[in-house]
């Protein structure tokens, strides 16, 4: 780990995830007040610099829980399309940065969540069959789950599957996973947005609403004494 910056006892670092021989870097954030934290795996020909998991990311952390954003392809290997969709390997990556986290001394004792965006979605829920009740909670956003088919009926973590109505396709690939899902579960289906969550207001239902099932499944701040004006940071512009 470097770049070490605490602020209130705040814990913020660019850390280096060994993984098989190469480092994934990413940006570990853990409040002073944190109950769990929550590993992000981002979409194809993303990044953990994605506006769209950064701004979910610090609601979470307004919220109470802890964020690590990383990448999981280095640049190179992201240059090979197929890459992108080798859910294998973006899942085995998920693990390995699961594992680190487990034994940092900063967050050993912390619950863990899974927040995964289209095929990242698929990585986090196979992650969670392999890691079982040690995965605290599973939120998905314009996920493609059904890419994770086989591993879904053993998944244990409560999963919140997030859609947007207009995104169709992508609903009905969502309600079929949702029926092989045994754990608790839910289907939010966010009326007027399209895949990426660009129209106004969208995105920033997704924060509230994973915020809600993580504070309900890892632990943090109670959601009943949520301003959520205060919540919601200003979403980039580009997002």
């Amino acid at each position: 780990m470097n770049k070490l910056n605490i602020e209130q006892n705040e814990i913020n670092l660019i850390v280096h995830i060994p993984a098989n021989g190469i480092k994934l870097e990413g940006a570990l954030v853990i409040p002073s007040d944190a109950k769990g934290v929550v590993l992000f795996a981002h979409g194809s020909g993303s990044s953990r610099r994605s506006p769209r998991n950064n701004f979910v990311a610090e609601v979470l952390r307004r919220a109470g829980a802890g964020t690590l954003l990383f990448d999981l392809l280095t640049r190179e290997e992201d240059r090979l399309y197929e890459n992108r969709f080798d859910i294998d390997l973006l899942t085995w990556r998920l693990e390995r940065a699961t594992q680190w986290i487990m034994e940092q001394p900063q967050s050993a004792s912390l619950s863990i969540g899974y927040f995964g965006a289209s095929t990242g979605a698929a990585a986090a829920l196979q992650a969670a069959a392999t890691f079982g009740l040690s995965i605290g909670a599973v939120v998905s956003r314009g996920g493609r789950p059904d890419l994770a088919m086989t591993a879904l009926a053993s998944v244990q973590a409560p999963t919140l599957l997030i859609v947007g109505g207009l995104d169709d396709v992508v609903i009905d690939l969502n309600r079929q996973a949702y029926e092989k899902l045994q754990a608790k579960k839910h289907l939010a289906i966010i009326p007027g947005a399209t895949h990426l969550f660009e129209e106004p207001g969208t995105l920033q239902e997704v924060a509230r609403l994973a915020a809600d099932w993580f504070q309900q499944h890892l632990g943090g701040k109670p959601s009943k004494h949520t301003n959520k004006a205060t919540l919601a940071p200003k979403i980039a512009a580009s997002s």
